[in-house]
């Protein structure tokens, strides 16, 4: 994929972090999952579904193998690439499905229990397409000709209010439609997208964005190299602890490689 790094920090007010991130390069994994919960609930619920997601992508790849037509004459993209596609959403899918059984046996469930957002991005061939998978709030942006897009939806009430032109006041702005854990099923926002070489992806939970203004975030990513993904990393955290810093923060950034 290329080069990345990560960072997370407590913010301001919160007494415990309950963001985490994972970098996975031998399975060409990123994730980002922001955790809610109390009692370190939403500390375990992160931390769970990015294990629960990378060992069931690991497992897929060693079983199947046939990520990439580059290994298999008889194979195509398409193939692949839908191949792909479900094993990211059952991977998902299975992360929430255990941590909800979980919440059951814990008499927590139906929306009651531990729960995380879950955000990242995975490229199972080399030469192939990411696929960005999505649960909540966090978010995945790209730097790409002098241009941040955000590539995800936020998955709130907020959101979806002024998706409607609902006439204010709007909902609080951390309100989720769905998260990883707190119900039996989950529906990712899943999408397909072809790296290109001297993208820059930012994978962040709330706390990074929520008081920060966009174009500030923008001005520090475009500055990414291969060689400085860690200041520029911390110069994001530092900001979002200027504009507030009301909830944990966390920032990962991938340089796509130049070849």
């Amino acid at each position: 994929m290329g080069v990345a790094f990560g960072m997370t920090d407590v913010g301001m007010v919160r007494v415990s972090n309950q963001d985490n991130f994972h970098i996975a390069p031998e399975l060409g994994l990123l994730a980002v999952a922001d955790g809610m919960g109390g009692h370190a609930g939403g500390e375990i619920a992160s931390a769970d579904a990015i294990t629960l997601l990378c060992g069931f992508i690991a497992a897929a790849s060693a079983r199947d193998g046939a990520f990439d037509p580059a290994a298999d004459p008889d194979a195509t993209w398409a193939g692949a690439t839908t191949k792909a596609m479900v094993t990211v959403h059952d991977a998902v899918a299975f992360a929430n499905a255990r941590i909800y059984e979980a919440n059951v046996a814990r008499n927590r469930a139906d929306g009651m229990g531990m729960g995380t957002t879950l955000t990242g991005m995975w490229q199972p061939a080399p030469h192939g397409p990411a696929f960005i998978f999505h649960v909540g709030d966090s978010r995945l942006y790209c730097w790409r000709g002098g241009k941040l897009e955000q590539l995800t939806r936020d998955q709130t009430l907020y959101q979806q209010a002024l998706d409607v032109g609902a006439p204010g006041p709007l909902p609080p702005r951390n309100l989720l439609l769905q998260a990883i854990g707190p119900t039996a099923a989950v529906d990712p926002q899943l999408t397909a997208r072809v790296l290109a070489p001297g993208d820059v992806y930012l994978l962040c939970s709330d706390g990074l964005y929520g008081d920060s203004d966009e174009a500030a975030i923008a001005a520090i990513v475009s500055r990414a190299r291969d060689d400085n993904l860690d200041a520029c990393c911390a110069e994001l955290v530092a900001m979002a602890r200027r504009d507030g810093g009301r909830d944990n923060i966390t920032a990962l950034l991938l340089r796509c490689r130049a070849g």
